[in-house]
């Protein structure tokens, strides 16, 4: 990180961390609605953590012990192709940095660690949808629009 910026190490998310990751998620929308009255909230998330761990990957970003952003990678194993290694893609979803980080690196920080793993894994792409602040973040990380997708809203 830039000089005079705290020290932030990145790490996979392992199950010690789905409380965390609950509050990040959590802090996120409630800074774009405000707060929001969901008792079953961690409950939810705590199932949704266990049914799919064995089809995601999650970083995270910890500052003094605590974490402080993420970015969960949604794989998509696709049927097996003669001759052809399996093929597998990623979504990249759920990626959020506490606002005390932003601009400071943490979300770069996070999405090489994700990239490097993902090459290293051999996966054909990664897709993504954006939100229109972070479109130059990822642009400047090489992604670019993907004009091969369609999409029905349900």
């Amino acid at each position: 990180m830039a000089n005079g910026s705290p020290k932030v190490a990145i790490r996979p998310g392992t199950e010690r961390d789905a409380p965390a990751l609950s509050r990040l998620r959590r802090l996120w929308i409630e800074e774009n609605k405000g707060p929001i009255d969901d008792p079953d909230y961690e409950e939810r998330f705590e199932a949704w953590w266990a049914r799919t761990e064995s089809q995601r990957r999650v970083w995270v970003a910890v500052h003094a012990g605590e974490p402080i952003a993420m970015m969960v990678l949604t794989l998509v194993e696709r049927m097996p192709v003669p001759g052809q290694p399996l093929p597998c893609w990623g979504y990249l979803t759920n990626a959020f940095v506490t606002a005390r980080f932003r601009n400071a690196g943490v979300g770069r920080l996070l999405l090489d660690e994700m990239l490097a793993w993902a090459r290293q894994e051999k996966l054909a792409r990664i897709v993504l949808h954006p939100n229109e602040r972070a479109i130059p973040f990822y642009e400047r990380a090489g992604f670019g629009p993907a004009e091969m997708l369609m999409m029905q809203t349900l």
